[in-house]
């Protein structure tokens, strides 16, 4: 998922509504033809859709203007014209929109589900409603509503069953790498993963569960500082967190502390989640120094130790993940 696009900005408009006729009945044998203009047509919608099979905003990723087409004029014989056509907006589960307020507008979380994000115009009454015993013929109608515009912020918070916490380089990558057939980029330096990966851990008996590779956060990124606020919001969606302590960390219990309360900062719900500790690159580790590690930790919050590079306690840490997932 190299290109994942999580952040869109589009300008949308949807139709306006259609005028309504002030047509008078001419025809020949009609005496004093009376009023007979149709309504005008509704303007088109256009709509939030959720589509399971897309996993980021990049087919909107270079879409500017996104325009519904007007309702059609009412016409004679009160004749309603036609609506405008809807415009709809296929986006991944997961997807809010947000309006210039920065006002949440929507929310997919479902295939299949619709909302309405800017409602077309209605069109204009037609002169036929506007007859009474003292006007007969009356020469008006309304004209059509106009449609709603503005631009529209679409993001998207991965929908995943556990998502990986951690500072830069504490092995995410790497771990997501080895488990699944997610290709994120690996390097040993800072922020590498600039963007989120998905992966698909195969378990046991073919079943299997989602991984995401968050960006790394560092300490004050509920301030803004560092990736902030853009990536933490993808840590809300997760199910379970799984939080990556390196071995070659100077205070393991410290560092999860710091991660802990990131989190706290930014949304206090965060921290009611069900969570792991893990340590990774325990191939740097011996028996001795693992038992170090776990005095750090209380009872409770004892940590799962893992190679991503020797595959040792891989299985252990599916294992415990499958449990708190299906527990």
């Amino acid at each position: 998922m190299s290109n994942f696009v999580d952040y869109v900005k589009i300008h949308c408009k949807s139709g306006h509504g259609g005028a309504g006729s002030a047509h008078l009945n001419r025809e020949k044998y009609v005496p004093k033809g009376g009023p007979d203009g149709g309504d005008g047509g509704r303007g088109g919608h256009i709509i939030l859709r959720g589509d399971s099979h897309e996993w980021t905003l990049l087919p909107l990723r270079y879409t500017r203007h996104i325009k519904a087409e007007r309702g059609v004029n009412g016409s004679k014989n009160q004749l309603t014209g036609a609506y405008g056509e809807d415009v709809y907006i296929d986006v991944p589960l997961g997807t809010i929109a947000k309006n210039e307020q920065g006002e949440i507008i929507a929310e997919i979380m479902e295939h299949g589900q619709e909302i309405i994000i800017m409602h077309g115009g209605k069109g204009g009454k037609g002169n036929e409603h506007f007859k009474s015993s003292t006007n007969q013929t009356p020469r008006y109608a309304q004209p059509g509503m106009p449609g709603e515009e503005g631009y529209v912020t679409f993001e998207l918070k991965l929908l995943a069953d556990v998502g990986l916490v951690g500072f830069p380089n504490a092995g995410k990558s790497t771990l997501l790498a080895a488990v699944s057939a997610a290709k994120p980029k690996i390097a040993d330096y800072a922020f590498t993963t600039l963007t989120p990966n998905l992966g698909i851990v195969d378990y046991r008996n073919y079943k299997s569960f989602v991984m995401a590779d968050i960006p790394g956060i560092i300490e004050g990124a509920a301030e803004g500082k560092g990736l902030g606020h853009r990536f933490l919001r993808h840590i809300e969606r997760n199910s379970i967190l799984l939080f990556l302590i390196p071995a070659d960390s100077e205070d393991h219990f410290q560092e999860f502390k710091i991660l802990e309360n990131e989190l706290k900062e930014y949304n206090p719900e965060l921290v009611d989640k069900d969570y792991i500790i893990s340590v990774s690159k325990a191939d740097l580790l011996d028996d001795e120094l693992k038992t170090e590690i776990l005095k750090e930790f209380p009872e409770n919050r004892q940590p799962i130790f893992f190679s991503a590079v020797t595959q040792e306690g891989l299985m252990e840490l599916k294992d415990a993940i499958w449990k708190k997932l299906h527990g």
